[in-house]
Formats: C-alpha cells, structure tokens, sequence
C-alpha cells in the first residue's frame, strides 16, 4: 500500500512549499514596485493637510510647498530607478548581462 503517487524510480516527491529565495525577492520586488505610485500619491497629498493661516497656526510658505513636491518627485524617481536596477540584479534570465564590460 502506498502513500503517494509513484514512478519506476520510487515516490514522486512533492514540490517545496516555500519558494526560493531569488524568486521570493523577485515578487516581493515587484509587490513593492506597485505600491510606489500608490505611496507617492500618498505623498503628494500631504501639503493639503499643512495649516493655510486661516487658523491658530503659521502659514507654510508656497516655496516650502514646491521644495517638498519636488524633493517627493526625486525621491520617487530615485527608488524607482533603484527598484528597476534591482530587478536586473535578481533576474537571472538577462542573456546579455554577463557579456556586457
């Protein structure tokens, strides 16, 4: 009486349940990768919560405002970039990557 499904070399084993790791860094990558324009939205909104002078306290200034939106901006593009190098990192199907000097 057998347990599992077999072949001529004996019981089929049964795939891993955990994945390996540079695929598991790969979708967690890419997980990460979707929720920056999600985060960056986020961040965009944030100058609408600064206090307008209307009450108790101080004004922002608009040129603290165009320095925060635009340091959110560069930031976003940094980590952008940063995620698309990592992905060429971890992918291990670039042909080419190992040809380039």
């Amino acid at each position: 009486m057998s347990v599992g499904p077999e072949n001529e070399t004996g019981p089929v084993q049964a795939p891993p349940v955990f994945l390996e790791k540079q695929s598991y860094r790969r979708r967690r990558l890419s997980d990460a990768a979707r929720l920056l324009p999600i985060f960056g939205a986020l961040l965009f909104t944030v100058p609408l919560l600064w206090p307008d002078g209307s009450g108790e306290g101080g004004q922002v200034s608009m040129s603290a405002a165009i320095t925060y939106i635009f340091g959110v901006w560069a930031l976003l593009i940094v980590i952008g970039g940063l995620f698309g190098v990592a992905a060429r990192r971890w992918s291990g199907s670039d042909p080419g990557s190992s040809e380039r000097g």
